[in-house]
């Protein structure tokens, strides 16, 4: 192959990645990780630390598929054990999260990406099912759907599920409501009005999955023919 075809293949290849922006919109410093549950990876660290109202940017693969990124709060990485790390979403690896077994210690809000999905759509939404531990909301380029939770939903979260808590006593989180699994793994067996405090989520932020079956209202999509890039913001200003 010419050198000229070469260059152009390259160009080409750099062209159909997509950027992923994470900014830290927060007053403090948090630890954001990604997670790819099946096949190319980012080209970027899977944790890092972001200082207060920092940002980085990575190419993703054009077709990145069940991709993760969300954020630890108040860790101390000389601790070895994965689960007492950070207070929330803490992964197995450390810093960096292990890219095979490193999806986070719940609570811990989600950004999931599938981009390249089924129709050739991008489907990307913000998940409180594995609980909540910072706002969330997530940009694009192309005019798409925009979800959003700009909202600390910590401080007044029920009893039964507030925490865990700060060396001041703060609540950094709040646990999952969800019980569909097992023989409950369906709509119509798990329905929202069957989930304890389900309200609370989602009339505060009805654009983000607050259980399991919220795809008429949290599942936003793109057309990927657009090759939309995104942002991730913690902490997005309400």
């Amino acid at each position: 192959m010419k050198i000229s075809a070469l260059v152009a293949l390259a160009i080409s290849s750099c062209a159909t990645a997509r950027t992923i922006t994470v900014y830290n919109g927060c007053p403090f410093t948090i630890w954001p990780a990604t997670y790819t549950g099946v096949g190319a990876t980012p080209d970027f660290a899977t944790g890092w630390e972001a200082n207060a109202y920092t940002s980085v940017s990575f190419s993703v693969p054009d077709n990145w598929q069940a991709g993760r990124i969300w954020a630890r709060r108040d860790c101390n990485f000389n601790d070895p054990t994965p689960a007492t790390q950070c207070l929330d979403g803490g992964c197995n690896g450390g810093l960096e999260c292990n890219p095979t077994g490193g999806t986070g210690i719940p609570p811990a809000t989600l950004a999931e990406f599938t981009l390249q999905g089924t129709g050739f759509v991008d489907y990307f939404d913000i998940s409180m099912v594995d609980g909540y531990n910072l706002p969330m909301r997530i940009d694009n380029t192309k005019g798409c759907g925009v979800p959003d939770c700009a909202v600390d939903l910590g401080p007044n979260c029920p009893a039964a599920l507030k925490g865990p808590y700060d060396s001041t006593g703060f609540p950094v989180g709040s646990n999952s409501p969800n019980c569909c699994s097992g023989s409950y793994d369906t709509p119509a067996t798990c329905p929202s009005s069957g989930v304890a405090y389900y309200s609370y989520f989602h009339d505060a932020c009805p654009h983000v999955y607050a259980y399991a079956y919220d795809d008429a209202s949290a599942a936003f999509t793109c057309d990927s023919n657009l090759a939309a890039d995104y942002t991730v913001t913690f902490c997005p200003a309400s």
